[in-house]
């Protein structure tokens, strides 16, 4: 009997599909109140035009790439859908249509490449950003959506677990976003000037949106109207929740009051590290894995100050380092009753599926890693990645696209604030 579409799991997916787009706008708003008041229109544009050219590049190859059948070796799918040829209303994917599969999946790459822009805020050419994408989305994106979740994927057959996208998403963009802040070296006045976030109201409301939105991110890759879909939801909920009281937590303990943006960040650590285990763990599990994010992200967005390395909105910090504490925590916090199967250490599955975890986390961060600093360093040298000296200082908003978010910034007059997790006595401390 051929596969018949499931109507229920249908209309769950068309709407997860709307909470997952909504995402990068919520991203853009998140990332723009972090940035100089003379650069939040180039922050949100990185977010916006990342919409237009990953789906492009999506339609044309990416999906192929990513979910046609397999190549050979798990490592890359054919091109038997390039360009979506083949695909129709009545085509059919895990019981949806495959027109919405792909959408959906659409809207995780776009989210995707704009994570990585934080990492080049305030000093990247609008240009250059505009040639990477649709590179990236293909040489890092594609092959690593493939491996993890496409037809006979290499990790997938080899037991690593991604529900929704700690190694795809989160590990991927943060090796990539690291990859490039060191082509593009440090703000001016990095480790100098007072880099603080210019609109905390924004990043407050870029971060509920973006928690909107990730019910949509995890409960929709349930890809049913079911009770897996409903524990991911309650656990995303829980995971936000905790990531917030962790980090604050630690803000009380080392620097004496806890901070609005600290509550940002924490939701989305939290958020970060249970996208990939949501779907392995029970609420309790949440739990920790939200609390551990929370902690551990709080203390790690200052590693940048120590290794010397200039990731302007802590791509590295929150993203790269939630999206490992959640993927490793699979390992030991992994249960049957959400599973089916695998186990964690905690749950008597000794250590193998932590060792397969680490097998993911290791390969998708060094793929990403030397990809994007290949395509970043190929990029620098025949157009320029990085603006001229004079315009990060006066502010690119104006140099790069001709207007201002506020009055005072015609003239590069804004405050000199700029962006990053340098929010109160303690991040100042360590610089």
């Amino acid at each position: 009997m051929p596969p018949t579409i499931d109507p229920a799991a249908t209309a769950w997916l068309l709407a997860g599909t709307a909470l997952v787009l909504l995402m990068t706008p919520g991203l853009a708003i998140f990332y723009g109140g972090m940035v100089r008041s003379t650069g939040v229109l180039n922050m949100l544009m990185m977010s916006f035009i990342a919409i237009p050219l990953v789906t492009v590049t999506w339609l044309l190859l990416g999906y192929a790439f990513a979910f046609g059948d397999d190549a050979g070796g798990g490592l890359i799918g054919n091109l038997t859908h390039a360009g979506m040829v083949g695909i129709g209303p009545s085509s059919v994917r895990n019981s949806v249509p495959e027109l919405l599969y792909a959408t959906f999946q659409l809207t995780f790459a776009i989210l995707t490449a704009a994570l990585v822009s934080g990492a080049i805020a305030d000093r990247a050419k609008f240009s250059a950003w505009m040639v990477f994408v649709p590179l990236w989305t293909l040489a890092v994106y594609a092959p690593i959506a493939h491996w993890v979740w496409g037809p006979d994927g290499w990790l997938s057959s080899f037991g690593a677990l991604d529900f929704a996208g700690g190694l795809v998403v989160e590990i991927g963009s943060g090796a990539s976003a690291l990859a490039l802040a060191l082509v593009l070296g440090p703000r001016v006045g990095f480790k100098l000037d007072a880099m603080r976030p210019h609109n905390l109201p924004f990043v407050l409301l870029g971060a509920g949106i973006l928690w909107f939105g990730w019910f949509g991110f995890n409960a929709g890759s349930a890809l049913a109207a079911d009770g897996t879909a409903a524990a991911v939801f309650l656990n995303t909920l829980v995971a936000g929740c905790l990531g917030m009281l962790g980090w604050l937590a630690v803000e009380q303990l080392r620097d004496g009051r806890p901070t609005t943006f600290g509550a940002a960040s924490g939701v989305v650590a939290g958020l970060v590290a249970i996208t990939p285990a949501c779907g392995s763990v029970n609420t309790l599990g949440a739990v920790i894995v939200g609390l551990a994010a929370g902690v551990v992200c709080s203390y790690a967005v200052g590693w940048k100050f120590k290794a010397g390395y200039d990731d302007s909105l802590d791509v590295v910090g929150v993203h790269f380092t939630g999206g490992v504490v959640g993927t490793l925590l699979i390992g030991l916090l992994a249960t049957r009753v959400m599973t089916g199967d695998a186990r964690g250490l905690f749950y008597g599955g000794g250590l193998a599926q932590l060792g397969k975890q680490a097998v993911g986390v290791l390969v998708v961060a060094v793929w990403a890693f030397a990809v994007s600093f290949v395509l970043g360093k190929l990029i620098d040298r025949t157009m320029g990645f990085r603006v001229s000296r004079e315009d990060e200082v006066a502010g690119i908003d104006f140099a790069l696209h001709a207007e201002t978010a506020y009055a005072e910034g015609v003239h590069g007059h804004a405050p000199r604030g700029l962006s990053g997790h340098q929010h109160g006595k303690g991040d100042r401390d360590r610089k």
